[in-house]
């Protein structure tokens, strides 16, 4: 534990993803186990192997947005602007009623500008067009999405985007945890976006060999591969006491981080890197194993990675392993790689709040190598007092954060 070791809670929360164009909407989807996987709708999708994903779909940029802007917001970034404005909605933080260098914004991805990327390579490349238009690059720029957010909200506080692939949503919330823990800072809009769902993003992973072309069965014995999802979800982490003087409701407390390095391989999952993430993570918080009760895993799907958690997950928590629930909801609304965990964190403030974990849908038959109570296809009601958020990717970055239901 570092600093002056405050508390901090989470105020506020928005989303925009396959699931729902809100959180509320997305906690909704999650307890009835709807799954928002489909056909691709893109652009030369019949040049493509993999023909499903988790897409944002009956969205209107035009309905939230201004000409003006649009030029500016690339997909990723219009995305993080709506989970923002929800999540400022709700809280009711007023950045500007105090010190505005005492609230920041820091946001992980990994595609960034994907989208405007793509389609200016098509432009130069296919159409051999010699000029691209001259906001291609704040459009494209990973931290673009934060520095919208901050001159929107006057945040001036530290503001930064973290990139470390499928971990960068949880690398970035626990930033924000630990610059409030520290004293830095009172507030911060702390999560992910990413919107990576075009022919040059969907060609390079089908180059991995990691994704299905069928759907997402993390844990199943016939799981085959990841399936790609886009959205995004942004929190407002805030100060216990801070809260409290101005009347928030809080939804959850955050009480431990850890982040560590595989320093192994570049796309193989570490067992041990992924159990020292999450025993990290437990001792931050001062938790005993017992007292967890619910996880959301990474579960991507594939073979690799989902035998791996389940293994890390035993590892770190011995005997208690078996009294756990661990889901993937992933199954639902795909892997929205960058921004992921910070969806995913939804299911974990829904198992706090609301008594509901969220299931891993799509499970067909048990696999040995993940004999965990992965709460199959179906949610289920349960008491839950803390739980835990996984997030292990490629280059063997681990992020694990651990909450607590709202003080």
């Amino acid at each position: 534990m570092i600093g002056l070791n405050r508390r901090v809670v989470i105020t506020g929360q928005g989303s925009i993803n396959p699931l729902g164009h809100s959180a509320s909407a997305t906690m909704q989807a999650m307890a009835e186990g709807r799954c928002a996987i489909g056909p691709l709708d893109i652009r030369d999708v019949d040049r493509l192997q993999i023909g499903i994903a988790g897409q944002v779909r009956g969205y209107d940029e035009t309905a939230h947005f201004g000409r003006q802007e649009l030029v500016l917001y690339d997909r990723f970034a219009q995305f993080a602007l709506l989970a923002g404005r929800e999540a400022m909605a709700q809280s009711g933080l007023d950045v500007n009623a105090q010190d505005p260098t005492r609230t920041g914004v820091v946001l992980g991805t990994s595609g960034g500008g994907l989208q405007t990327q793509d389609e200016n390579y098509r432009l130069v490349y296919e159409e051999g067009k010699n000029r691209v238009h001259p906001f291609v690059v704040p459009r494209l720029m990973n931290n673009s999405a934060t520095s919208h957010l901050s001159m929107t909200y006057g945040a001036q506080g530290p503001s930064f985007t973290v990139a470390t692939a499928c971990a960068s949503s949880n690398h970035a919330m626990g930033m924000a945890f630990n610059l409030i823990r520290a004293g830095m800072v009172d507030a911060m809009l702390t999560g992910g976006s990413e919107s990576m769902l075009v022919f040059g993003g969907i060609k390079a992973w089908e180059g991995l060999r990691v994704m299905s072309k069928d759907a997402c069965r993390p844990f199943s014995a016939t799981r085959n591969g990841m399936v790609q999802g886009e959205g995004a979800a942004v929190f407002v982490f805030e100060d216990y006491e801070h809260a409290r003087a101005r009347g928030a409701e809080i939804q959850a407390e955050v009480i431990g981080f850890a982040m560590t390095s595989d320093a192994s391989d570049i796309v193989m999952p570490s067992r041990a890197g992924a159990a020292r993430t999450i025993s990290g993570a437990l001792k931050d918080a001062g938790l005993n194993p017992s007292d967890v009760g619910y996880i959301n895993a990474h579960g991507t799907g594939t073979a690799a990675n989902d035998k791996t958690e389940c293994g890390a997950v035993r590892d770190a928590f011995g005997a208690a392993a078996d009294d756990l629930m661990i889901s993937s909801t992933k199954s639902m609304h795909g892997h929205l790689i960058g921004g992921t965990g910070a969806v995913e964190l939804l299911a974990c403030i829904m198992a706090l709040r609301d008594g509901i974990i969220a299931p891993t849908v799509g499970y067909e038959e048990p696999d040995p190598e993940c004999d965990l109570d992965v709460v199959p296809n179906e949610a289920r009601k349960a008491k839950v007092d803390v739980a835990m958020s996984n997030a292990f990717a490629f280059g063997g970055m681990n992020a694990v954060l651990a909450l607590r239901a709202a003080p």
